[in-house]
């Protein structure tokens, strides 16, 4: 039995791609999401559409799994990405939006609204982990898509730089949470600042942890 190569020393392919490209499906989208685990501001989601060429594979060498990309890196390829991409867009679903409707359901939400941004109608949707029920397009769900398949990686790196940019201009908004920094994930200063401030209008109050510091008064912003 052939061992699973680990994420770490993996670099995304076009296995998936060149598959539905020699059934003549060339408009597969990749979709990624970012900032599902975070306790504040909203989940983003993006949908890449690459050119049915194998050559794309050597201009895009440095996409891989976003975790496993500095945040330079990250910045430093989302712009090839965009440039290399056919089509390329960003959604979002906001924290109230989260809140009303739970975070599964907001992520399919933001990814509908990436794919509604990307200009270009796909015929093939290769999405990490999450089936869109409500969209009548084929789709193929991968688990660990963002290290196995390009046309993911690229999109979880869009994503990724989306929503880190939105937050860390949020900072100046919401002083004293340091968005900037931890981009609304629970780290240990978020949840100090939380401890000291209380919740800002960019939290999502649905959330075990917010919920356990919420005050009385607090819980009418609901």
């Amino acid at each position: 039995m052939k061992a699973e190569i680990p994420p770490q020393t993996r670099y995304p392919d076009l296995e998936q791609e060149k598959q539905l490209w020699q059934r003549g499906v060339v408009r597969a989208a990749g979709l990624d999401e970012a900032g599902r685990g975070a306790w504040a501001g909203p989940v983003c989601a993006a949908a890449v559409i690459l050119p049915a060429e194998e050559s794309v594979l050597e201009t895009l060498s440095g996409v891989r799994d976003s975790k496993l990309m500095t945040a330079r890196q990250r910045a430093e390829w989302a712009p090839r990405v965009q440039n290399a991409a056919a089509a390329w867009g960003v959604g979002w679903a906001s924290n109230d939006e989260i809140d009303a409707q739970g975070i599964l359901p907001a992520t399919r939400l933001a990814m509908r609204r990436a794919i509604e941004a990307l200009g270009l109608p796909p015929e093939h949707l290769l999405i990490d982990a999450v089936r869109l029920r409500d969209l009548p397009l084929p789709q193929t769900v991968l688990i660990k898509g963002d290290w196995r398949c390009l046309s993911i990686a690229a999109a979880a790196v869009l994503a990724k730089t989306a929503r880190d940019a939105l937050m860390a201009g949020l900072d100046s908004q919401y002083p004293g949470y340091g968005f900037a920094q931890h981009k609304g994930y629970g780290t240990r200063r978020h949840q100090s600042a939380l401890d000291a401030l209380g919740a800002c209008a960019l939290h999502r109050r649905s959330y075990a942890p917010l919920r356990a510091r919420l005050l009385p008064a607090d819980e009418s912003l609901n």
